[in-house]
């Protein structure tokens, strides 16, 4: 299929909430238009380049996902939250006329989720306590924090790791091995 491309500086996975300011004339059309059509759009991290003005360069494997709110921000700007879907597989790229990338992608399933093992639960407990002290959107998630994926997941797109380490999680099928990336990345933080 062919999706409309937001290059960004973050990683989103399927399941999880992201806000954003829209305020590049491209991107305020594509959110209009997914507006309207209750269409999708892919959220990509950029490997090279920037985030406004020409095209970046692009990782193959995202996330796409919908518009679940939008309001006027007090900046005058356009703010959205987009809910994350499915990942995705980029075969090729292209940039129309107005600098919008789109993307020949196919969809990149996530295996089954799988109970979260005794000795992943700290990371759990964790996670509750960062969505609490979190403002809206993440405040207001429920999920699955009994869910090897799930927990894997929130955790990855809040914890300050590094992207190159978020996009490496998000393109692993195994829910298990990427909580134990998580675990040894949090060890990191924790002691560097």
């Amino acid at each position: 299929m062919e999706l409309p491309l937001f290059p960004l500086n973050t990683v989103l996975f399927p399941g999880g909430v992201l806000p954003l300011r829209i305020f590049e004339t491209r991107y305020i059309d594509m959110v209009c238009h997914c507006l309207r059509t209750d269409a999708p759009f892919g959220v990509i991290l950029i490997r090279e380049g920037g985030e406004v003005a020409g095209p970046a360069e692009v990782h193959t494997v995202g996330t796409w996902g919908r518009i679940i709110d939008w309001d006027q921000r007090p900046d005058g700007l356009l703010g959205i939250t987009v809910q994350g879907e499915a990942r995705f597989q980029v075969g090729r790229t292209w940039v129309r006329k107005d600098g919008l990338m789109m993307g020949e992608v196919t969809e990149r399933p996530m295996p089954a989720d799988v109970l979260l093992p005794a000795e992943f639960l700290p990371l759990s407990e964790l996670l509750q306590r960062l969505l609490q002290e979190l403002p809206p959107p993440y405040r207001d998630m429920t999920g699955e924090f009994d869910r090897c994926g799930w927990v894997g997941a929130r955790l990855t797109e809040l914890m300050p790791v590094n992207l190159a380490q978020k996009q490496a999680m998000l393109e692993m099928d195994d829910h298990l091995a990427r909580l134990f990336h998580l675990r040894d990345a949090l060890v990191g933080l924790h002691s560097g």
